[in-house]
């Protein structure tokens, strides 16, 4: 299945999605390469606004801005997704529940990447119009997609059977 097909049909199944992106086997690769997909397009969809931040102030040029949102979305922002799916995981473990760390960072890698067209239409907006209520609306909606796809992720695998213990 293609990732922009999978992207699109997260927003009516989510949990199928995930189901099928987990896979039988546990290829950490393909883990790392969607959070990397996602937090790349996340920094791709802070272009318009850093660009409309460097035209309306000087204090700041648009080179330095631009080094500052992606050393944050690509070097620090990889290393907080991975911390917080670990902790997912420790919890859901506390909780008698049979996941495990792959599980716990596709979930959340993958409710990164398939919110992310809604960060980059966000992103978009703000560069064209500025901050409004508009704008301010659909990164609500945007933050709301990624918690939606992220809980309902968190909700897959927290209800896989547990396997027996001999």
């Amino acid at each position: 299945m293609s990732v922009a097909l999978d992207i699109v049909r997260t927003y009516r199944a989510p949990r199928e999605v995930l189901r099928r992106r987990i896979g039988a086997s546990e290829r950490e690769d393909r883990a790392l390469a969607i959070l990397m997909g996602a937090c790349f397009l996340i920094f791709i969809a802070q272009w318009p606004r850093l660009s409309r931040e460097a035209f309306l102030s000087d204090a700041v040029a648009l080179d330095g801005l631009m080094a500052g949102a992606l050393f944050g979305w690509v070097i620090i922002a990889p290393l907080f997704f991975y911390t917080v799916a670990l902790l997912v995981h420790w919890i859901l473990k506390a909780l008698g529940r049979a996941s495990t760390g792959y599980m716990s960072r596709v979930a959340l890698f993958w409710a990164l990447l398939a919110a992310a067209p809604m960060w980059l239409m966000s992103g978009l907006m703000t560069g064209f119009i500025g901050e409004s209520l508009g704008t301010s609306m659909l990164a609500v909606v945007a933050l709301g997609s990624f918690v939606v796809f992220w809980a309902s992720g968190v909700i897959e695998i927290a209800k896989r059977p547990v396997p027996e213990q001999e």
